[in-house]
């Protein structure tokens, strides 16, 4: 198949305390207690129907502060170069991004979220419901970061090495 480009259109914004790349959470189990909000453009307000029954939501985004990629890169959880595609590297060939967010609470067109990870203004591209019996699973591995045990404090902060 050839390759094609795609149009994407933002359906809102996500609004969270970070201003700065630098030392923001890069994994929502980083952010658990950090709040924010997201404002879906009113045009697509009647889409968020029936949506404040689920707990957790999955969020699609576009890493906007986010210029170029490499194919090789060393992620923040590690001392190590791995592909791209075996990372969650903010430099990727589509800047996209993907975290699974706490839902609190709905008004109007307006989304109250917890453990939020990403920076403020992030241009939001789509949100998928956490469905916890399919997107769960227990059976996995986790490739090169199984060796890494310690996945705390700094490590699971952003630096400078992809701005």
């Amino acid at each position: 198949m050839a390759r094609r480009k795609i149009i994407i259109e933002t359906i809102g914004t996500i609004y969270t305390p970070f201003k700065k790349i630098k030392g923001m959470p890069i994994q929502p189990v980083a952010a658990e207690g950090v709040k924010g909000h997201i404002e879906i453009f009113p045009e697509y307000a009647k889409g968020l129907e029936d949506l404040e029954e689920f707990s957790h939501i999955t969020l699609l985004y576009h890493f906007h502060e986010i210029n170029g990629y490499n194919l090789k890169v060393k992620p923040f959880m590690d001392d190590e170069e791995h592909g791209i595609f075996a990372t969650r590297s903010p430099k990727r060939p589509n800047a996209i991004g993907i975290s699974t967010v706490e839902l609190l609470n709905i008004e109007n067109n307006i989304l109250y979220i917890a453990s939020t990870d990403m920076l403020n203004e992030t241009p939001l591209i789509d949100i998928k419901p956490f469905f916890g019996i399919f997107d769960n699973r227990f059976d996995t591995r986790s490739g090169w970061l199984d060796k890494n045990s310690d996945l705390s404090g700094n490590k699971l902060l952003s630096d400078n090495r992809f701005l």
